[in-house]
C-alpha cells in the first residue's frame, strides 16, 4: 500500500506565499518523477511542476520565475514553494509520483487526496 499525503495548502492574500509539502510512504522501493498538478473549478486538471530523481525540473509557463519545485529523496517528499500568488493560482493542488513498489518489476502513478490553494484579490 502507497500513500501520497499533502500538506501546507489555505488561504493567501495575492503577492503572498506558500509551501506545499507531499510525503510518500508505504512499501516503496524507488520514486522516479514526483510532481504537483492542479485543477480550478470548471477547469481540467494541469501540470504545474515536475521533477526527476536526478533532479531535473519541468514547470509550466504559467507558474515559471514564481514557484519552485524540490525533492528530499532521503524523505520520499516533494515540496512547492509558491511565491508571488496570483487569484488565478487558486486550485486544488495534487501530489503525483511515479514509483515502484515493493516485490514487483512495474512502475505504477499514485495520486494524492489533494489541498486547496486559495489565493484572494
Amino acid at each position: 500500500q502507497v500513500q501520497l499525503v499533502e500538506s501546507g495548502g489555505g488561504l493567501v492574500q495575492a503577492g503572498g506565499s506558500l509551501r506545499l509539502s507531499c510525503a510518500a510512504s508505504g512499501s516503496i522501493f524507488s520514486i522516479n518523477v514526483m510532481g504537483w498538478y492542479r485543477q480550478a473549478p470548471g477547469k481540467q486538471r494541469e501540470l504545474v511542476a515536475v521533477i526527476t530523481g536526478g533532479g531535473s525540473t519541468n514547470y509550466a509557463d504559467a507558474v515559471k520565475g514564481r514557484f519552485t519545485i524540490a525533492r528530499d529523496t532521503t524523505k520520499n517528499t516533494v515540496y512547492l514553494q509558491m511565491n508571488s500568488l496570483k487569484p488565478e493560482d487558486t486550485a486544488v493542488y495534487y501530489c503525483n509520483a511515479d514509483l515502484v513498489v515493493l516485490g514487483t518489476p512495474r512502475q505504477y502513478n499514485y495520486w494524492g487526496q489533494g489541498t486547496q490553494v486559495t489565493v484572494s484579490s
